[in-house]
């Protein structure tokens, strides 16, 4: 029994060490991560404060005292917890309480024992419960006693024995259901109580008070942080109750039973302490230097991933996969110091828990034969209690780091539970008017949003809204406009002056009446996800089917909602993802007009429709509008001309206020935007005639406008604002910029997912899950050459897998030694006993050592191979394959970093843990079977139980984990619904439903909870009770097998000890599934990335060579739609051909397909159709890496790595050694050769990451340079002066056209003097060339190049 618990306790120490390790990857993951960007500079909060906010962290941790988070427990669960308590200390008192029953076992054992050996002497016999003489004399022992005789049945005690231990079993049995039970149903209704509490607080909160917290952050608050909570206030804490009582009274029964064995004992113990500290401590120090040294490695992964295009087109993957070699090699070396030190400290523990089994056992029988102070059973008593309470306190350590986090969790919780809403929507406090009549007016309102404190919108506004009449707010975007209508609505309170309603504040009004009052239309309407029916009731709460379908044709949603087939039942989808915008936006309306709104908002009602939505809206809005006080804000003048007033926003200020004709006569704020989109929108129409004239094709661009529009309403304003101008700008630059492109530009810079978004990335966490683990052969495989470090990593674990059974029979033998009569020979036994358990202690460390260091080697190995060959196959894929989100330089290095180190669980130490625990079982039952078959068999029918016992209790916290999950998620879509769509809910005033709907969803998973309590508690008293009742069995059947077949009674020690210790070591080997499991998914998603053919492969050497390459380019009829964004054709039919030593142009707008050519030709991609011909040769049939051995390219941000600015030229040739005499011949063409001599490094200087240490034209010379280096046969050079300032590009100008000699050429450009005398320039559109031709030719056609070169607009 007993050191099944240290190797537990020692374990506890390695489960910290994983704890440091994930957290402190988390550190470094978070680099990446928590970026955000303010006013367009990204500030990444994780760089400072990583470090300070791990101390602040624990501060605030603090701030909740323990008990502090039962302050929502009642009588009932106060009473609850109470028993629970009690039980769980009378739980604790039970395993010392055994070990009395066991020392009076022993000696009973020891007696019996010493009576056979005297009888079976021919010349005594039994007389009177005497042992006499033959001859009837009185036989006195050693010490001058008479023996006594006849009086024990042995059998008859071993029953007594096992009754008591059956009664400990069965009280332990209930007391441990109790415990459980009792403290976890307690917890689930305060949690429950919790989270009603929380999620009711949230809802009452001000609007300014999510502006600052995301809708995110409070749900994972909502799940994640309450059941932090709820892990630190349940069965953890009688759990703690119980292991501590078990340490206490171990103790008392030490220094009760023998307080100088306990002090020697004691005495020895700082020193395993001392150990376990110094491991934790070097093991920390020691992950800290491989993250550290692996961080240098994922830099380097993450560079070259990130610009992927560059590698590829210079041919530096090998190059690369080299530098990335080079820095695993340092993180390997720690890992092995790490598996070293681990191994060190293991086997030192080990080493001094056998020294202090040596000193315990010589010092106890001191003192029990020399000085007869113990019996041998109460030497016992105090050796095991001691060792009992040593294992509980380090179990029960856990449990306190559960209690912090619980603590941390609930700081937060609390604190929003305790806050008091500034603007509380669910007080009864206020007026309300008898009549309103709906004027509305602004008094020198100043206003700032809390999340902006330091942007001022509104600056001392004053205007009025005067009653049943429409007034239109008209501005630029920022200009204040929908924060006037949010102070009208109080989401917000301005910082001074006020709004009044009819003369009164509107702080001193009922919060819920008025709102009531309001109907408000947004831009995005927010929908629930239900039917139709039940979005427009949350207009208002008791409506009859006729007033729902009465506002439905009001709103011109009737006739369409007729044609569904469910009709009004229809469910609109996650955020109303399943209807149309105009669809949306009509039942919005419908549900406004069923409140029957004395005041109507409108914001930008009708500017996310196209023209037909935007005509049936607009008449719904227009009918709505009599005899109501409305106030519509629209981009669109349409909407705008016939309302009773027009105020013009400017700067948070209303500056002028009149009816259309007389503001436009004022040119001023209304003039501007007048004339600006009135402009807008001829181009507008001409581009339309134009289109319908040309192709029909480009229809869908329009409408996939408004699918990606779609989305959620941000919760934040500034998504509204942002989309405002975007669709300002749209409508005014439409005309400028390719249909066919807009639908991609709204779709990168919206902040919202579409619903076929949601969908892919549902199919990707499904293809995720899908993977089928990895066999293990294959990942042995890989680890093939390192078998003799796995060879003698095994031996370790082998010998030290038997020194286990072999301290089982050391313990029965000691116990042996004390029912002999001669005490020379007794103790020359127990000193040769306890040297064994020193030797046994040494061969322990030795084992443990080799077993950790042979293990960390060979895993460490495997890691870096791993990682390398991954790396490898990632830079051998397709350029497409990038594109891909989900292959993003973040995803991908962190794939390295976590898979290749997972896999590791499959071999390695895993296998050093799964041999040691498979001698550890073999050993022990080849001893028990060896020295009683019998009794062994009978053991072995407990097995199952106490293997069964373990297995349930790991089942149950997973399998519980899981069922909490599944119930928690309705309530969770509820609240994260809610807290997304909080200013709609707000508007509705329908906070305290969505409350009530949350607190009847909780129902369910309390319920579960409640039954989880009385399951858990069973299994746990079960799994406690098992080993007592095994125990009454064995014990009393030896009892029957010393008395029947005269077995020794050590023997029947032997076999129980051997059994129990090979339990453990199976307990332990199943332990290590889960990791195992993981190692197989992680192996078979690595396999998967190596085993993945590219569709273009560079490390293959096939395809066509040749000697004189002239470089003539020809493109055939091109076709290509990017892997990534299949909807949209970039090329189409493309054709045109150079011949060699000619300069090419590509001219055109962007998104023309003038990028994706060059692409083509480095053959980045393969085109779809159509063939792109090199010296006559099909690319897709040339030799890769000589394909662009033979091309150069400079870009328009041309990318450099982390290094030297000689390493950065000499990055061009990676085929071979370049000289440093190259590479100053490349720079002096390249004009960069006197600016680099006059740095004080010269060519030495590091450029910094991603050059950031130099000038945009000095990069740029580097590039040219880079290029030149190369000699290449083909020059490409994409928008390579675009961004530079004048002076910059008539130097990097003249440094290309140097370059240019000789070569063929491709130059795309948007400024025209820089393409003017090239050989032939093509203007591209759509995919395919309008118009090609030298300058002049072009000039004299008169075409698009003529309008270009004559109005001088840059290509844009």
């Amino acid at each position: 029994m007993s050191n099944s618990v240290v190797l537990h306790r020692y374990r506890t120490h390695g489960e910290d060490n994983n704890a440091f390790e994930s957290e402190y990857l988390d550190i470094d993951g978070s680099h990446q991560k928590n970026t955000y960007t303010v006013n367009g500079q990204s500030h990444s909060e994780s760089e400072n404060n990583s470090g300070d906010k791990k101390s602040q962290e624990k501060e605030d941790s603090i701030r909740i005292g323990f008990f502090e988070l039962f302050k929502f427990a009642s009588c009932s669960e106060i009473t609850l917890m109470v028993f629970g308590g009690l039980c769980a200390v009378l739980h604790g008192v039970a395993q010392p309480a055994v070990l009395l029953v066991f020392g009076l076992l022993t000696d009973t054992f020891i007696a019996y024992d010493i009576e056979l050996q005297e009888l079976n002497d021919p010349e005594k016999m039994c007389m009177n419960t005497t042992i006499t003489w033959v001859n009837g004399s009185e036989y006195q022992n050693q010490n001058n006693e008479t023996v006594p005789c006849g009086v024990l049945d042995i059998e008859k005690e071993m029953v007594m024995f096992a009754y008591y231990y059956i009664a400990v079993g069965l009280s332990v049995l209930l007391l441990g259901y109790c415990q459980i039970c009792f403290w976890v149903t307690a917890a689930a209704r305060q949690v429950q109580k919790i989270r009603k509490a929380y999620f009711k607080q949230i809802m009452r909160m001000e609007i300014g008070w999510f502006d600052c917290n995301s809708a995110g952050e409070l749900n994972t608050r909502m799940s994640d942080d309450i059941n932090k909570i709820n892990e630190a206030i349940a069965d953890q804490v009688g759990i703690f109750i119980q292991r501590f009582t078990t340490f206490v009274s171990g103790f008392l029964l030490g220094f009760v039973s023998g307080w100088k064995l306990t002090l020697v004992i004691i005495a020895v113990s700082p020193l395993i302490g001392l150990g376990a500290a110094l491991m934790a401590l070097s093991v920390s120090k020691l992950t800290g230097f491989e993250l550290e040294a692996y961080a240098k490695a994922g830099a380097v992964a993450d560079e070259v991933l990130s610009s992927i295009r560059t590698v590829a087109a210079f041919g530096g993957e090998k190059k690369e996969v080299e530098r990335y070699d080079k820095n695993l090699v340092f993180a390997q070396r720690w890992g092995i110091r790490k598996g070293m030190i681990v191994g060190f400290f293991t086997g030192y523990v080990w080493m001094i828990i056998f020294f202090c089994y040596a000193l315990a056992f010589w010092y106890g029988s001191q003192l029990v034969i020399e000085q007869n102070e113990y019996t041998p059973g109460g030497l016992l008593q105090v050796f095991l209690g001691i060792l009992v309470a040593a294992i509980n306190l380090g179990q029960a350590s856990p449990c306190l780091e559960t209690f912090a986090s619980g603590r941390g969790a609930a700081t937060n919780i609390f604190e929003t539970i305790d806050r008091e809403p500034e603007i509380d929507c669910m007080s009864e406090e206020g007026y309300k008017l008898n009549k309103v009549k709906g004027d509305i007016e602004f008094h020198n309102v100043s206003f700032n949003y809390p999340s902006r404190p330091e942007v001022k919108i509104l600056d001392r506004l004053s205007m009025v809204i005067k009653a049943s009449e429409t007034t239109a707010f008209v501005g630029p975007s920022g200009s204040g406009k929908s924060t006037a209508v949010q102070l009208i609505q109080r989401f917000y309170d301005p910082k001074q002056g006020m709004v009044t309603l009819d003369g009164h504040d509107i702080r001193s009004l009922n919060i819920q009446w008025l709102r009531s009052l309001i109907g408000i239309v947004e831009q995005e309407p927010v929908l629930f996800a239900t039917t139709i029916e039940e979005n427009i009731r949350y207009g208002s709460d008791s409506l009859t089917k006729d007033q729902i379908i009465r506002a439905a044709k009001e709103a011109n949603a009737y006739n369409f909602i007729m044609d569904l087939p469910e009709k009004f039942n229809t469910l609109v989808g996650e955020g109303g993802g399943q209807m149309s915008g105009g669809q949306k936006q009509r039942i919005a309306i419908a549900r406004a007009l069923v409140r029957n709104p004395k005041i109507l908002l409108l914001d930008m009602a009708t500017s996310a429709l196209d023209n037909e939505s935007e005509a049936v809206v607009q008449n719904a809005l227009d009918k709505v509008r009599l005899g109501r006080t409305t106030i519509s804000i629209a981009h669109r003048l349409s909407t705008v001309k016939n309302a009773d007033v027009i105020i013009g926003f400017e700067h948070g200020r209303a500056v002028e206020q009149g009816k259309h004709a007389e503001l436009l006569e004022r040119k001023g704020v209304y003039f501007t935007l007048v004339t600006l989109q009135s402009q807008g929108d001829k181009a507008l129409n001409e581009k339309a005639r134009q289109m319908a004239g040309n192709c029909p094709v480009e229809e869908p661009g329009i409408e996939k406008q408004q699918t990606f529009r779609r989305g959620s309403y941000q919760a934040s304003l500034r998504s509204s604002i942002r989309q405002r101008s975007r669709s300002q700008v749209s409508n005014l630059l439409t005309d400028l910029s390719m249909p066919g492109d807009i639908p991609s530009n709204v779709h990168h810079s919206s902040g919202f997912l579409n619903d076929d978004d949601k969908v892919m990335e549902k199919k990707e966490k499904e293809e995720e899950e899908n993977i089928e683990p990895a066999p293990v052969s294959r990942i042995l495989k890989y680890n093939v050459a390192e078998w003799p470090y796995m060879l003698l990593g095994s031996l370790g674990a082998a010998v030290n897998g038997a020194v286990n059974p072999i301290y089982a029979l050391l313990f029965s033998q000691i116990l042996r030694t004390f029912s002999m009569q001669n005490d020379e020979e007794k103790r020359n036994q127990i000193n040769s006993t306890c040297l064994f358990f020193a030797v046994l202690g040494i061969v322990s460390f030795l084992t443990q050592f080799l077993q950790g260091y042979f293990f960390a080697k060979s895993g460490e190995l495997l890691t870096r191979r791993l990682r390398k060959l991954g790396f490898q196959a990632m830079l051998g894929q397709e350029i497409g394959w990038f594109d891909d989100h989900k292959n993003s330089p973040g995803t991908l290095t962190t794939r390295l970093a976590t898979d290749a180190s997972q896999v590791q669980g499959a071999t390695g130490s895993q296998i050093g843990m799964i041999v040691n625990s498979l001698t550890n079982i073999g050993a022990s039952l080849i001893i028990a079977f060896y020295f009683s078959w019998k009794l062994t068999l009978v053991i072995l029918c407990f097995l199952p139980f106490l293997a069964l016992s373990g297995a349930l209790q790991a089942k149950m916290l997973t399998g519980f984990a899981n069922q909490d999950k599944k119930a928690l998620e309705v309530a969770g879509q509820i609240s994260s619904e809610a807290l997304s769509n909080i200013r709609t809910i707000a508007g509705l005033a329908k906070e305290k439903m969505f409350v009530q709907l949350f607190d009847t969803q909780l129902e369910a998973p309390y319920r579960a909870a409640i039954k989880k309590a009385n399951v858990y508690g069973l299994c746990f008293g079960f799994a406690q009770s098992v080993i007592f009742l095994a125990n009454a069995a064995s014990y009393r059947f030896g009892g029957y097998l010393v008395v029947a077949e005269s077995l020794h009674f050590s023997i029947v020690f032997r076999v129980i000890s051997a059994i129990v210790t090979s339990g453990t070591a199976l307990g332990r080997a199943s332990s290590y599934t889960p990791n195992y499991a993981k190692a197989k998914i992680a192996a078979a998603r690595f396999f998967q990335l190596i085993d993945r053919v590219p569709k273009i492969n560079i490390y293959k050497d096939d395809g066509k060579k040749w000697d004189n390459f002239k470089g003539e380019i020809q493109f055939i009829d091109c076709k290509f739609i990017y892997p990534s964004r299949p909807d949209f054709q970039v090329l189409n039919g493309l054709s045109i051909s150079i011949k060699p030593g000619q300069t090419l142009a590509f001219v055109g707008s962007s998104g023309c397909g003038k990028s994706t050519s060059v692409q083509l030709l480095e053959r980045f991609y393969d085109p779809n159709e159509g063939k792109v011909l090199i010296d006559g040769h099909n690319t897709e049939t040339i030799n890769i890496v000589f394909l662009r051995s033979k091309i150069g390219i400079v870009s328009q941000e041309p990318v450099l790595f982390d290094c030297s600015i000689a390493e950065n030229i000499k990055y061009g040739n990676n085929s071979c050694q370049v000289s440093m005499e190259e590479v100053i011949a490349a720079s002096r063409k390249a004009q960069l050769h006197d600016f680099v001599m006059s740095l004080p490094k010269k060519y030495d200087t590091n450029v910094g990451a991603q050059g950031s240490q130099l000038s945009r034209g000095q990069k740029q010379r580097i590039a040219i340079a880079r290029a030149i280096v190369r000699d290449p046969k083909i020059l490409l050079l994409d928008e390579a002066t675009s961004a530079l300032d004048t002076e910059s590009e008539k130097i990097v100008q003249a440094a290309l056209d140097e370059a240019r000699q000789g070569r063929t050429c491709i130059v795309i450009a948007h400024r025209l003097s820089t393409i003017q005398n090239s050989d032939i320039i093509a203007v591209m559109s759509r995919g395919f060339i309008i118009e090609q031709g030298s300058h002049e030719e072009l000039m004299a056609l008169k075409g698009a190049y003529y309008k270009l070169v004559t109005t001088g607009a840059p290509i844009s």
